[in-house]
């Protein structure tokens, strides 16, 4: 009984001895806490401040229509984004198109398919692409990629598709390798190993006992796969592929080396272009301090935080809907 008794003091004691560590220490960690949210919300509206002020200028010169104007001359100090938005938004549709269907056949090969000697090879091989930096991909898309659209991929479906009304402008045009497409192409391998990498997440997730169920009535492994695995993480699914869409909108390096880099908008895929990022890459070095063309750069990268916003957005109203769905 004296045993038990001093070992209950030794606990108070100890109890005791840590409770003004405790007093102290926890404030300063909620407080900690709090500053790193704060510091977040206040990084994100200096950026954010600094793009709009610093691109103001060149809304009142040119006003609203800046944004649509596909004017881009810097000798006659004439600019507009039109060209740019066009071409920032149709090479990361493209690469979310090629991008998606591959990303859902490597996903499902890997979970249900593939033996367990290969499921970690290619899972590793998946993982290597997502650390390529950008500019190899530019490099590689440019010696590589560029040349082999534009001997073996172009002229076939110029000469196929060219000629058939309404779609056949998007494949016209003499056969460059660098354009759009070509962009779209190099940006779906960049963004495929984060796509692919959620989706495996996602489907391994599934519990087998709902999958087992599905089997036990005689589904097939694709009837599993489109009707169990797919349903249970489609809310994921559609954040991972707006996370690769936000990827691919603000991608520099890689499109600069394969898009062309033409400031003027053609419906053709196969024609060069430019993007906001590239844009900016190429003209900044050149654009001097306090001139419009400084400050018509400055827009386009406000532009661009705009459209990467209004993808979060949309991504997080297509999850909610998913979820009361």
């Amino acid at each position: 009984m004296a045993a038990s008794i001093s070992g209950t003091e030794a606990n108070t004691a100890l109890i005791a001895a840590h409770k003004p560590t405790g007093r102290i220490s926890d404030p300063i960690f909620v407080g900690l806490l709090w500053a790193s949210g704060i510091f977040v919300l206040v990084l994100l509206g200096f950026i954010i401040a600094m793009l709009f002020e610093g691109g103001l200028p060149a809304l009142r010169e040119f006003g609203i229509s800046f944004v649509w104007s596909t004017m881009w001359n810097p000798v006659t100090e004439r600019f507009g984004a039109g060209v740019m938005v066009y071409g920032t938004v149709l090479s990361a549709v493209i690469a979310v198109i090629v991008a998606l269907p591959l990303s859902f056949g490597i996903a499902f090969f890997l979970t249900e398919i593939a033996p367990g000697r290969l499921r970690r090879p290619i899972g590793v091989a998946i993982q290597l692409l997502a650390a390529i930096p950008s500019i190899i991909y530019g490099m590689w898309g440019f010696f590589v990629v560029v040349p082999l659209i534009a001997a073996y991929v172009q002229p076939p479906l110029i000469e196929w598709l060219g000629p058939i009304p309404l779609i056949g402008a998007l494949f016209q045009g003499p056969p460059l390798g660098a354009g759009m497409l070509t962009a779209g192409l190099i940006l779906a391998l960049m963004i495929l190993p984060f796509i692919t990498a959620m989706f495996v997440e996602v489907l391994e997730s599934v519990p087998p006992m709902l999958k087992e169920s599905a089997y036990g009535v005689g589904a097939t492994t694709y009837e599993v796969y489109r009707n169990v695995s797919v349903p249970y993480g489609r809310t994921a699914m559609v954040g991972a592929v707006m996370l690769g869409l936000g990827r691919a909108l603000g991608e520099t390096m890689a499109v600069t080396f394969v898009i062309g880099n033409a400031t003027r908008m053609s419906a053709s895929l196969f024609a060069p272009g430019a993007t906001i990022a590239s844009t900016i890459a190429n003209e900044f070095p050149e654009a001097s301090i306090g001139s419009l063309k400084l400050q018509a750069l400055l827009q386009l990268g406000f532009i661009l935080f705009v459209i990467s916003f209004i993808v979060l957005a949309l991504s997080r109203l297509l999850v909610r809907s998913k979820l009361k769905s």
